[in-house]
């Protein structure tokens, strides 16, 4: 039993560590102090955090998912027309090959000079 507290200490330790190395801890230190220094506090801690640690406010993140949902539609619609241009380049390229070199004529109807 007590090997298995000391080893729980330990990874409560090292995540400690990991969060003070990466600046976590600095970081959250620095907004709630700035949240504790306000005069007047904000209706929504949550999001007085959020913002100062650089996250979009509820309105920007509507913004954003919208945005993001216009842009997932075109690119839709843009890989649609792709597929179909990719589809129609192949039948081209097929109907090309299986003409026969005899019977390839230019535009005009006319045989083609290199093959006559």
């Amino acid at each position: 039993m007590m090997r298995y507290k000391e080893e729980k200490e330990a990874k409560k330790e090292a995540f400690r560590k990991y969060l003070e190395s990466s600046g976590v801890v600095d970081a959250l230190t620095k907004v709630l102090v700035a949240l504790y220094e306000q005069d007047e506090k904000p209706s929504s801690a949550l999001e007085f955090v959020q913002q100062k640690l650089g996250g979009p406010t509820a309105s920007e993140y509507e913004t954003l998912q919208a945005e993001m949902s216009d842009l997932r539609a075109k690119y839709n619609e843009l890989l649609c027309k792709h597929e179909d241009a990719c589809k129609e380049l192949e039948d081209l390229k097929n109907l090309h090959s299986s003409v026969s070199p005899s019977t390839k004529e230019t535009m005009d109807g006319e045989p083609l000079k290199d093959e006559v």
